[in-house]
Parts: C-alpha cells; sequence; structure tokens
C-alpha cells in the first residue's frame, strides 16, 4: 500500500487526536502548584502541658495513658476495654481501667507483627483489623484479648501516599472500607482508590460504595438515621486557602469529585480534562460537600456522640472531628479536635472542642509549636471522649464534670 505525504500528515493528526482524546486534553488556563512545607517545631509532652488544653465549660480533660509511641484508631471493646491501633509499631494495644478513672493502669498487646495495622472494629465477637493491603478477623476472648487471625482479604488496592485503612460496620450490616488516594491528586487507574468499599460479609467480595473522595479515613453511621459521614481530607500544593477540608453525606452511588473537583463542586483548573469530556461537564454529575472546613487542617477520626450518656442533649446528634494538623500551610491550622454541629439531620457548622496543643515559637524565627497531633477518637458509652495523640503517644480523656 503506497501513502502519500497528505495521507502520512492525516494519520499523524488523527493519530494525536485520539491519543489526546484518551488521555485528557491539558487545562486552558496556566496554573502553578504551590507546595509549602512548614511544620511547627515538635515539644515532647510533659504533664503540665495538660493545663494548655481547652476544653468547653463543663468539661475537664486528663492524662488516660502515656508513652504509647505512636497510637491511632481507638475502639471500644465490649467490657471496657480501649483497644489502640499502632501502624508504626504493628501491633494493637488493648487498655483496662480497673478503678474506673480514667486512667488506665493495663497494658496488653493483642496483635503483633501486622505491618501498617490501622483500621479496627468489632462485631458478633470478632475483631476486624486491617491494614493498606489484608482485612483480618480474630475471634475475641473473654479476657479481650484475641484468638487466631484468620485473613479475609489480601488484594485490596496499592495505598501509595494513603494507605491508612478505616473499616466499620453500617447499619445494613455490611462492612465498609476507605481508600485512599495513591498520591496527591492522581487520575487513578484503579477504580477502588480513592472511593468507600463495601464488602459483604458473608462472601468478603466488594464493591464500590461511593467514589471521588480524596481520603476518607474518619467516618461513622449516624445513630438515629444510619446514614454515613465521613471527613474527607483536601489535596495539597494548591496554596494556603482551598482546596477546602469536606464533610459529607456518603450515599450509595455517590461521586464527589475527586480528582477534578472539591467542596461544591468547584472545579480544580489544575488538572488536565478527563478523557472525551471536560472538568465542567464531568462535575456536573457529581455530589457537593455538605460542610467545607479550612484547607489543610487533615481530618483523621470522625466520631458522633450517639447514645453516650452523660452528654449534653445539645449535643445530641453531633460529632467530633480529629484535626491531625497542617503541613503544607504557611500559618499552620489544625493541631485540635471539633464538633461538628448538625441541625436537621445536615452537618451546619463546626466549634472548637479541645484545643492548645499548637502554640506560638521563637518570635525570631517565627515558627509555632505543637505539642500533639490528635488521630483517633472514640465516645464511651459512660460518656467520656478519648483521644489519641500520635506525635506524642498520649491517649487524653475527656468527660463532662457538671
Amino acid at each position: 500500500m503506497k501513502f502519500n505525504t497528505f495521507t502520512i500528515l492525516l494519520l499523524l493528526i488523527l493519530g494525536a487526536s485520539a491519543a489526546n482524546a484518551q488521555r485528557g486534553m491539558p487545562p486552558k488556563a496556566k496554573t502553578r502548584s504551590v507546595l509549602i512545607t512548614k511544620y511547627p517545631q515538635h515539644l515532647d509532652f510533659l504533664p503540665a502541658m495538660v493545663k494548655l488544653i481547652k476544653v468547653p465549660d463543663g468539661w475537664q480533660v486528663s492524662v488516660a495513658a502515656a508513652g504509647l509511641g505512636k497510637p491511632r484508631m481507638l475502639y471500644n471493646g465490649p467490657n471496657g476495654e480501649l483497644y489502640v491501633t499502632r501502624r508504626d509499631a504493628g501491633d494493637v494495644l488493648m487498655l483496662r481501667d480497673n478503678d474506673k478513672n480514667n486512667t488506665f493502669e493495663e497494658l496488653t498487646t493483642v496483635a503483633s507483627e501486622f505491618k501498617g495495622v490501622h483500621g479496627i472494629t468489632i462485631k458478633d465477637g470478632f475483631m476486624y483489623l486491617c491494614n493498606n493491603e489484608q482485612l483480618r478477623r480474630y475471634p475475641l476472648n473473654p479476657d479481650g484479648t484475641l484468638g487466631e487471625t484468620q485473613i479475609l482479604i489480601s488484594d485490596l488496592p496499592s495505598g501509595g501516599q494513603h494507605p491508612n485503612r478505616t473499616i466499620e460496620f453500617g447499619p445494613d450490616g455490611m462492612l465498609y472500607l476507605s481508600v485512599g488516594a495513591t498520591c496527591n491528586d492522581c487520575k487513578e487507574s484503579d477504580k477502588e482508590t480513592a472511593t468507600m468499599l463495601q464488602v459483604d460479609p458473608k462472601t468478603w467480595k466488594r464493591t464500590i460504595y461511593a467514589s471521588g473522595l480524596r481520603n476518607t479515613i474518619g467516618f461513622d453511621f449516624q445513630p438515629k438515621t444510619g446514614e454515613m459521614w465521613g471527613a474527607d481530607n483536601g489535596g495539597d500544593g494548591k496554596g494556603n486557602k482551598w482546596p477546602p477540608e469536606e464533610i459529607n453525606q456518603i450515599v450509595k452511588n455517590g461521586n464527589y469529585g475527586f480528582p477534578f473537583a472539591y467542596g461544591k463542586k468547584e472545579v480544580d483548573q489544575s488538572r488536565e480534562d478527563p478523557a472525551g469530556d471536560t472538568k465542567e461537564e464531568w462535575v456536573k454529575n457529581t455530589l457537593p460537600s455538605t460542610l467545607e472546613l479550612p484547607a489543610h487542617m487533615a481530618p483523621i477520626a470522625f466520631k458522633f456522640f450517639g447514645d453516650a450518656a452523660n452528654i449534653p442533649t445539645q449535643y445530641s446528634g453531633d460529632a467530633l472531628v480529629a484535626w491531625h494538623g497542617s503541613w503544607n500551610r504557611s500559618k499552620p491550622s489544625g493541631y485540635k479536635v471539633q464538633r461538628i454541629h448538625f441541625e436537621n439531620g445536615n452537618a451546619v457548622g463546626a466549634e472548637d472542642f479541645m484545643t492548645g496543643f499548637l502554640k506560638p515559637g521563637m518570635l525570631l524565627f517565627k515558627r509555632k509549636t505543637r505539642f500533639g497531633r490528635p488521630a483517633g477518637i472514640t465516645v464511651t458509652p459512660s460518656g467520656v471522649v478519648y483521644v489519641s495523640d500520635d506525635a506524642n503517644g498520649v491517649i487524653y480523656a475527656v468527660k463532662k464534670t457538671n
């Protein structure tokens, strides 16, 4: 077959067009990445620092345990135990408060040699744990220790930059498992990344429940409605004030916009267009966030107060979120726990619940200091709020006093 010059040029043009359609067109507007690396100076914990922590009037804070390394997610045991996952150590601790004074006197390692273990939940006499790749199950012994390991899933998507999986059973009996994006704002090749997965405990097969969630580590179910809510981490390198951190009601088949939009369907103009479409058109079929909060605060745990006793009536239906703290913002933000207020079933605002970890530093260097990074949260049936700090290895107890 012979090709003339015109035919060859035409084939090259068509080939280039097809390649662009497959990859998506680059953004038309000129944008630039603004990646600021600024950590507050770390301070080692001292007992006197508890006095620096502020909680609402009528509440008090104390140290429940210290010297724990890097405690992450917390979960209440059936007999008053507190379980703690430690991803860096690859183990799970069981803490006991034998005299009921909100200070743990007894520590037992109940699981070990599980590299990166993070997510934890308990149901029907079993503890479930997950890391980046695996979901495991352990029978709970009467003394709170664990029986022999059973591996249920071993092929979860690679976590990349966001390997911290979390899990919880929903009111429907299904297990829900969060999977973060593999990098800052990737257009993922694996459809299971940047999602919330639904796992059937009868077969351990999984499906995608919701997508477009960059990294929703913290999620929980509203006790009265059964609705799933979570806090999603916005992207980095896009400036000090954007994109926002999001509070989302997570619904089946919902797409929350990542990586092409954040917040109230606000398009990320630094992104290329999706294949065969424009960002603006693609985003029309996504769901907006319910509540937006300042950028880069880095939400970890998200937990409803639920039916806990000794909780003020005005807190009914509200939740708590642990802001781990910024690393790429010129003025550090986060490093605290906030109460997310709900009205008529919707998240409408946030107010400080536990603050004081972030302090002014040396004026000469204009660098703030911090002595804590909140990570995990749980609320006991008696209304004690436990908060883990994975920077200084402390677990705090916050409880109502009057």
